[in-house]
């Protein structure tokens, strides 16, 4: 039996890139260890730093100075040169296709270069709008990112549906007042309204008032009590 829909009520939705949009994890993995290697690094500990955050503010925690600028610099040209067999994310195409431009923004730790390669390489709508990794001073888990967002599309954070993959992209959501669903299986340190697998059980429709109707269907959505 399947479980009951979800609807949510919204004005604006903002979406993380990796892990969200577009599978990049194999690409990453490959990146981070040819840095590491090159850098003398220990890729294990970096492996628990790097999620959801920008590059800069993992490296700057094991280089500084003209080392950071390079080893930033570098992974950017691995990342990038990889990005061409980047995948989509079930579910990512249709539902950008389906979604009014002016309504939605993708909010990443990446770099407009990183993030642009990736939309191309995994064959996905080009946002409209968005903000990266070169757009705010504080990246994920702060605030920051989030609320640059909502403001490029005029609307108030607490009107707008957030969708991330990584704790520290759930904390800077729910910092930034908004909603926050859930994609994959990473533990958060804060609350979802919705969990799912990835973005093929969403349908986004134009409400009679004018904002957007999210549903959830389908048994990989649950909704936190």
């Amino acid at each position: 039996m399947s479980a009951p829909a979800v609807v949510l009520h919204v004005d604006a939705l903002l979406f993380d890139s990796d892990g969200v949009l577009v599978d990049s994890h194999a690409q990453v993995d490959v990146a981070w260890r040819a840095l590491a290697d090159e850098f003398r690094l220990d890729f294990s500990v970096l492996a628990t730093q790097l999620v959801g955050v920008p590059a800069r503010q993992t490296l700057a925690r094991h280089l500084g100075g003209a080392r950071l600028d390079a080893a930033i610099g570098r992974l950017e040209d691995l990342e990038v040169e990889t990005a061409a067999t980047t995948a989509a994310v079930r579910g990512a195409t249709e539902l950008l296709v389906a979604l009014p431009a002016d309504r939605w923004a993708v909010v990443t730790s990446a770099t407009r270069r990183l993030g642009e390669a990736r939309w191309s390489g995994a064959g996905i709508p080009m946002p409209a709008f968005a903000i990266t990794a070169d757009d705010v001073a504080r990246g994920k888990p702060a605030p920051d990112p989030y609320l640059a967002g909502a403001a490029l599309l005029g609307a108030d954070p607490a009107r707008c549906l957030v969708f991330e993959d990584s704790a520290a992209g759930g904390d800077a959501a729910v910092a930034a007042g908004a909603a926050v669903v859930a994609v994959g299986d990473q533990v958060w340190r804060v609350t979802e309204v919705v969990r799912v697998t990835d973005l093929a059980t969403v349908r986004v429709e134009i409400a009679p008032s004018g904002g957007l109707l999210v549903t959830f269907t389908g048994d990989a959505v649950s909704q936190t009590p």
